[in-house]
C-alpha cells in the first residue's frame, strides 16, 4: 500500500449529485467534519457545471450535536429516518473522529448503523479516530487503515486484525478509505474528489482552499515536537527538548544517556517507552525539523542549511528528506518557501468561476 492513494478509475458521469452521508455524533472534532464537507460542498461537476455532491450530516437522532470544541452542529436525519432505501442511493459514507469516538465504538445503535449504511454504499471513508469505529464495526478486518499517528498504537492493540499505518496521510484499501487526524481529512477529500471529477477540479479547489493537491511524506514529519511533548519523565522530557533547541550538537546515545544520569541501557529503553522512539529516530525527526524551518523560511544553500540542522553533509540530509517526506530538500523548498508563489492558472474555466461566485 502506498502513502498516499491514487486514482484508478473515475466514477461514472451521473446528473444528480453524489449523495455523501457524515455520520456526527457528540464530541466528534469539528474539523473531520467541516474540513472534508467544506471541500464537496464547493466541488463541481465539470461535465455539468453543477455541485457534483449533496451532503448531509447524520447523527443517531436529528437536530443539534455538540462538537469538541463547543461548537454545534444540526443532523439533518437520525438513524431511524434513513429507510434501506434511502440508504441504497448513498454514493459516499463518511464517519468522523473525535474525543467521541472512543464511546460511540463502544454504541452497539451506532455501529448498527455504520454496518447498514456502508453495505451499500460506493465508499466508506472515515476520518482521524472514525477508522475506530470502523474497526469496532468489524468493517476493516483484514484491511490496512490510517488513523491519527498518537492513537495508532491503542488501535492496533485493540484490533490485531487490522493493519494500522502510522504514518500514512490516507490509506485506500478496497471501497474503504481512511485517514489521519483532522486536517489529513482534507487530503482525503481532495483525493475523493480527483478519482470522481479528475486532477484539474481537485487542483482547482486545493489552490482555492490554499492547499497542495498532495503533501510530501506522512504524519512522521509532524511527530517529533508532539511526541516530546507526551514524554511524562521529566529527565526525558528536558532530553527531548534539549535535542530539538540543540540539533548540531553531539546527540549520540553515550552522549545523551550521561546528560540524564542514566546508563545507555536503562536510557535507550526508556526513551522508546516515553516517545515511540529510539534516540536515533528522535533525533532525525528533530534535525529534519529544524531543515525543513530552516529551507521553508530562509535562503541558505543546502549545505549550510545542512551544517546548522546537525545533519552534516548535505547528502545525508537527503536521504533523511526522501526517507521520511519522499522529497529532495531543493524540493521541499519549492513547494513551500514562504517567499514563493506560483502565478494562478488560467486554464481552470468555468470551474474557477463557478468556486468564486458559489465561496
Amino acid at each position: 500500500m502506498t502513502r498516499f492513494a491514487k486514482s484508478s478509475s473515475e466514477a461514472p458521469r451521473q446528473a444528480r449529485p453524489r449523495r455523501v452521508l457524515v455520520l456526527i455524533y457528540e464530541d466528534a472534532q469539528i474539523l473531520d467534519i467541516a474540513g472534508p464537507v467544506q471541500l464537496l460542498s464547493a466541488a463541481v461537476d465539470p461535465a455539468t457545471g453543477r455541485p457534483a455532491y449533496a451532503v448531509e450530516l447524520v447523527a443517531e437522532r436529528s437536530g443539534p450535536v455538540r462538537t469538541t470544541s463547543g461548537l454545534t452542529l444540526t443532523a439533518d436525519k437520525g438513524f431511524d429516518d434513513l429507510a434501506p432505501a434511502d440508504l441504497a442511493r448513498t454514493d459516499t459514507f463518511i464517519v468522523s473522529g473525535g474525543n467521541g469516538s472512543r464511546a460511540e465504538s463502544e454504541n452497539e445503535a451506532l455501529l448498527a448503523f455504520v454496518r447498514k449504511a456502508a453495505r451499500p454504499a460506493r465508499r466508506v471513508v472515515s476520518i482521524c479516530t472514525g477508522a475506530i469505529i470502523l474497526a469496532a464495526a468489524g468493517l476493516l478486518k483484514g484491511r490496512r487503515a490510517a488513523t491519527h499517528w498518537a492513537y495508532a498504537p491503542a488501535m492496533r492493540q485493540r484490533f490485531t486484525d487490522v493493519a494500522v499505518d502510522d504514518d500514512a496521510i490516507y490509506v485506500r484499501d478496497g471501497k474503504f478509505w481512511t485517514s489521519a487526524g483532522v486536517t489529513a481529512g482534507m487530503d482525503l477529500a481532495l483525493a475523493l474528489i480527483e478519482e470522481d471529477l479528475g486532477r484539474d477540479m481537485a487542483l482547482t479547489l486545493a489552490r482555492h482552499h490554499v492547499m497542495y493537491l498532495m503533501r510530501p511524506g506522512g504524519q512522521s514529519q509532524f511527530s517529533a515536537q508532539l511526541a516530546a511533548q507526551h514524554a511524562g519523565d521529566e529527565r526525558l522530557a528536558r532530553i527531548c527538548a534539549y535535542i530539538i533547541e540543540n540539533p548540531r550538537a553531539d546527540l549520540t546515545v553515550p552522549a545523551l544517556a550521561a546528560r540524564a544520569a542514566m546508563s545507555e541501557r536503562s536510557f535507550a529503553r526508556h526513551f522508546v517507552s516515553e516517545t515511540g522512539f529510539t534516540p536515533a529516530q528522535f533525533v532525525e525527526r528533530a534535525r529534519l525539523d529544524e531543515a525543513c524551518r530552516r529551507l521553508a523560511g530562509g535562503n541558505a544553500s543546502l549545505d549550510a542549511v545542512s551544517a546548522d540542522a546537525g545533519f552534516g553533509a548535505a547528502e545525508r540530509m537527503r536521504r533523511a528528506f526522501i526517507r521520511h517526506l519522499g522529497v529532495t530538500p531543493g524540493r521541499y523548498r519549492e513547494r513551500f518557501h514562504t517567499a514563493r508563489r506560483d502565478a494562478p492558472n488560467h486554464q481552470e474555466g468555468h470551474a474557477h468561476a463557478y468556486l468564486h461566485s458559489h465561496l
